[in-house]
């Protein structure tokens, strides 16, 4: 399939620039991946899509304040991204800067703490802090580091709600958005019913932002993303399934997390990087169902969820949910799929 083939015109006025004052108050549109039949929920009626015995799988990476604004010594402004904290005082990033840094440039904050460019990977960089460990410096200077596609500065109130409820480990430059639905209550309720819960981590990195660039798909290279899926989340997927129960993936990292770890056919523990890309015509292995958000046109996402629920479906509830005025992206609205083979 080519690139074009995952196009679709979308209003700029549908991409949410601001989460809705509660969480749960999404709308839900749920397919059936086996007839393509939607349905228009609200994110409270999740419940009835679940039943007991099924097991949601949640991505419990935490967002860092990965942006960090800064000058050259020349004084010229810099925009860095972090993409990953590879050591106590190193990380991979983005720099955005009039002109593509040197090795050896240094990148003055707020304070006088300093960045050392120390030298170019792809379209990444290294540095190094000069002073402080990272972790302490993103603390004191960082911010939240929205989407592209929110044309607006971060705030106070981003702290919160670009951050699940349940987040925990913290390395992550954008959230897991499909979790951003879920409050405390939705949580007790799920937990009421007999919904059982596992924790899995994919670290999301910038690179989900960057587009595909090539129209045949088979030349498209994967970001790179560290994920952990452990023996415990192993044993309550084989629990789950031996007793007919559903295993439902809260967003396409926990959906690549699992598929990574049955990428040999068997589901074990897995920790390391993935660059696994799922597209139409692979056979997942392990998920049942999916809770997602509406993804870019073009983008590797849309591709994974028209794999599973059908490219046909997909573009057809696209088109739907532009009609009904959906909202779109990370602040957007939710979608149930289940897949078109069962």
């Amino acid at each position: 399939m080519q690139r074009s083939d995952f196009h679709f015109d979308l209003p700029p006025e549908l991409i949410a620039q601001r989460p809705l004052p509660e969480r749960g108050a999404s709308r839900l549109l749920a397919l059936d991946g086996q007839t393509g039949a939607l349905r228009d929920l609200h994110f409270g009626d999740l419940p009835s899509l679940l039943r007991a015995g099924d097991l949601l799988v949640f991505n419990n990476t935490r967002v860092i304040p990965a942006r960090l604004y800064g000058q050259k010594e020349t004084g010229g402004k810099v925009e860095v991204l972090i993409e990953r904290l590879t050591g106590v005082r190193d990380a991979i990033a983005q720099v955005r800067a009039s002109k593509p840094p040197r090795p050896g440039t240094r990148i003055r904050l707020a304070d006088g703490q300093t960045l050392i460019v120390s030298a170019r990977q792809d379209s990444f960089y290294q540095l190094q802090a000069e002073q402080e460990d990272l972790t302490t410096l993103l603390a004191r200077h960082g911010h939240v580091p929205l989407p592209p596609y929110i044309e607006r500065a971060d705030d106070t109130s981003d702290l919160e709600r670009y951050q699940t409820v349940y987040a925990s480990r913290a390395g992550a430059v954008a959230a897991p958005t499909a979790g951003l639905h879920f409050d405390d209550g939705m949580l007790k309720q799920l937990e009421a019913m007999g919904v059982d819960f596992a924790e899995l981590t994919l670290h999301v990195g910038a690179g989900t932002f960057q587009p595909v660039r090539v129209d045949n798909l088979d030349e498209h290279q994967m970001h790179a993303e560290w994920l952990e899926v452990s023996s415990e989340v192993v044993d309550a997927i084989t629990r789950t399934k031996a007793k007919g129960g559903r295993v439902v993936a809260v967003g396409t990292t926990s959906v690549r997390s699992l598929e990574t770890a049955a990428a040999d056919g068997q589901l074990k523990p897995f920790c390391g990087d993935s660059r696994l890309f799922i597209r139409p015509g692979y056979r997942f292995r392990v998920i049942d169902a999916m809770v997602t958000n509406f993804h870019l046109p073009e983008s590797t996402l849309l591709m994974l969820v028209s794999a599973f629920a059908g490219y046909r479906n997909i573009l057809a509830a696209y088109r739907h949910a532009v009609a009904e005025r959906y909202r779109f992206f990370s602040y957007g609205d939710a979608m149930f799929l289940t897949p078109t083979e069962r």
